[in-house]
């Protein structure tokens, strides 16, 4: 599930009782997990959102446990985030007490509380584990950072502008995207060129992106010959749309 899909099924009153954040861009994962606590009216949050660290020595899975298993108040829901949840679920030491919390987990998991959201960041786990293999089961997993193509592109274009307040067009959003490529870090650096130069706006358009990528980024001469030699033909047809419109004479 995608990020912007889990929290639209959390906002609209259907939320999962865990939520399992996995993928390799750190930045969207953070957001995420803090766009749950948002969804909590702000002056409820001190009674019905508790944060972690599960990198914290004094963070085990039974404390986790134990701040999902409290009843909210004035509220139907209390939401529990575990930052950097790798470091509990897989601990670098094993010991008893960290079995025992094992265990506890697995049982929470198969009868999780009805009045908590357990959102679970964790980056890549590994799945070979029992409690892993169980969380994986039972959670719903929100995937994020993958850019694999065009169409994943755009759809990262458009959450991240629309995180930071204003909207985008679809034409402005594909053209970035296009220029940029699936390329994580690349797309994020231009994103964030973008909102910098059109903040204060409440919409982004075509123009915009082209003032801040320019004729020279969006162009590349080998671009199209590359897509075709991997077989994309969607890529190659947008890559000779850009060429044209930076100028280039088609041939």
């Amino acid at each position: 599930m995608s990020p912007g899909d889990a929290l639209e099924q959390f906002s609209q009153g259907n939320p999962a009782p865990v939520y399992l954040i996995v993928g390799d861009d750190a930045t969207e994962m953070a957001e995420t997990a803090n766009a749950f606590e948002e969804l909590i009216e702000e002056g409820l949050r001190p009674f019905n959102v508790d944060r972690f660290d599960g990198g914290d020595d004094k963070v085990t899975l039974g404390t986790v446990i134990e701040a999902a298993r409290m009843f909210p108040m004035m509220a139907p829901r209390r939401v529990v985030i575990v930052q950097r949840a790798k470091d509990c679920l897989m601990p670098k030491r094993d010991s008893q007490a960290a079995e025992k919390d094992q265990e506890a987990f697995e049982a929470y998991l198969s009868e999780p509380q009805p009045h908590a959201t357990l959102v679970l960041v964790a980056g890549n786990l590994d799945k070979r584990r029992r409690l892993v293999k169980s969380l994986f089961a039972a959670a719903v997993v929100v995937t994020c950072g993958v850019v694999e193509s065009l169409e994943d592109a755009e759809q990262w274009v458009c959450r991240r502008v629309a995180a930071s307040g204003p909207t985008i067009a679809p034409a402005a959003a594909q053209l970035l995207a296009a220029s940029t490529g699936p390329d994580l870090g690349r797309l994020r650096g231009d994103v964030e060129r973008l909102l910098l130069f059109a903040a204060g706006q409440s919409a982004i358009e075509v123009d915009d992106v082209r003032e801040i990528a320019g004729p020279v980024t969006m162009h590349d001469d080998w671009a199209v010959a590359r897509a075709i030699e991997r077989g994309q033909a969607d890529l190659a047809l947008r890559e000779l749309a850009l060429a044209v419109e930076s100028g280039a004479a088609p041939v």
